[in-house]
Order: structure tokens, then C-alpha cells, then sequence
């Protein structure tokens, strides 16, 4: 899931962005109130934390920008205005939820989770493939309604080749989506990690889900395409 963090102290966005990712979330950043209207009006936001004290225009102002464009996108307001009028007013403006610094990470990913269940798009939290269920807010993978534990790179890993299912998708695509990287020297590291997979998703099952595509990558759940192998 794809957050944007409205936050012009960098040493913030910094933890805020390190403790995201560490949830397995993909993170962008905005450091002021015009970045962050761009970066809404240009790209698909699962969520918005936003900061209100903001160079060049005021949270509040993002926040009614962005219920101008996009009313059902979750935003939490994360903020130093911790008075009860100010978290009154934001909630009255439109905010889903107010958080006040100093906060602790662990309250704001629980927050995170619950604004993500309660998105008016369920399809997109749940993803399914034949009996293998991923749900992206809870961090929970069960197959055949057998809870599967799964590492934050083999849950991302997941994620990926289920929102790709039934496409074939390169040792590369998969680096740069999972690792962030682009390096071709880190492509044996999908082959480790599918190896992971395959033995936590696939392993005494007789539907095998996850399939080689030699010399290309790697498709997750369909008909097997020429040259796939379980």
C-alpha cells in the first residue's frame, strides 16, 4: 500500500518514512503544502499523513484540497496542535483520524491499520488468488484458512506477485518493486526468496501456485504459460 507523508521536519518524515517501510508500506514524501496537492493530484494514495504547520500552504489547506479531489482518500492528521479545539476542527474539515506529537510509532501504525480496514475499497486490502488470501492491512497471508507466517520481504514479495497474478513478472520488475533497487546483482535474491515462498505457500499442497517461467521470472496462480514450472 502506497502512503504520502506530508512532513517538512526532516528528521520526522526520516522516522516516519523508515518505520512505514519497515510495515512493508511504500512511502513518499512531501515537505510542503504545494508538494503535497501535486503529489495528490498526480498519483493514487492509499492513505495521507499529514503534518499541519507547513511551509508555502497550511495542512488544513491540503486537507480541503484533497476532499475537493479525492473525498474517500484516508487522511490522518499528525500534528504539534494538540489542543482539543484544533483536533475538533480538523475532524470537522474532513480529517479520518488526529494523532498529536511526540507520538508513538506503534499507536500511529495501529491507527494506520484501522483507517486501511476501513477503506471504502475492501477489494483492494484483500487480495485473492484461488484459495491464498493476503490482507494488506492486517499483514495477514492464509491459505486454505491455515495462517501462513511470512518474513516483511517474503509478505512483500507476496504482495507483488499477487497484484500481478496470473502475469508473468521478471527477476528484475520484482528488485525494483520489492527492494527498491535496480541493481542486476541483487536478481539472486528473488530466486532465494521464492524459494522461501514456495516452501511456506506451496509445500503439501497439490495445487502448486507459484510458478518459474524459465529465462524470464516468475507468475503466481492461472495457466501455466510456455516454459512455466511449479
Amino acid at each position: 500500500m502506497r502512503i504520502l507523508v506530508v512532513e517538512d521536519n526532516p528528521a520526522v518524515a526520516g522516522f516516519l518514512k523508515e518505520g512505514l517501510e519497515s510495515d512493508q508500506y511504500a512511502v513518499d514524501l512531501a515537505r510542503d503544502g504545494e508538494q503535497a496537492q501535486s503529489r495528490v493530484d498526480e498519483a493514487d494514495f492509499d492513505l495521507v499523513i499529514l503534518d499541519l504547520i507547513l511551509p508555502k500552504l497550511d495542512g488544513l489547506q491540503v486537507l480541503n484540497h484533497i476532499r475537493t479531489q479525492k473525498r474517500s482518500l484516508p487522511v490522518l492528521i499528525l500534528s504539534a496542535r494538540a489542543g482539543v479545539e484544533d483536533r475538533v476542527k480538523g475532524l470537522d474539515l474532513g480529517a479520518s483520524d488526529y494523532l498529536a506529537k511526540p507520538f508513538s510509532f506503534s499507536e500511529l501504525s495501529a491507527r494506520v491499520r484501522a483507517l486501511l480496514r476501513r477503506s471504502p475499497s475492501p477489494a483492494g486490502v484483500v487480495l485473492r488468488v484461488d484459495d491464498l488470501e493476503l490482507d494488506r492491512a492486517e499483514r495477514v497471508v492464509r491459505r486454505a484458512g491455515r495462517c501462513i507466517d511470512l518474513t516483511p520481504h517474503e509478505f512483500a514479495l507476496l504482495e507483488y506477485l499477487m497484484r500481478n497474478a496470473e502475469r508473468c513478472v521478471t527477476r528484475a520488475m520484482i528488485i525494483e518493486h520489492v527492494w527498491k533497487s535496480s541493481s542486476d546483482a541483487a536478481t539472486n535474491l528473488v530466486d532465494v526468496y521464492i524459494s522461501y515462498l514456495r516452501n511456506k505457500i506451496d509445500l503439501g499442497f497439490q495445487n502448486k501456485l507459484i510458478h518459474t517461467v524459465r529465462s524470464v521470472g516468475y507468475q503466481l496462480g492461472g495457466e501455466e504459460m510456455p516454459g512455466a514450472t511449479a
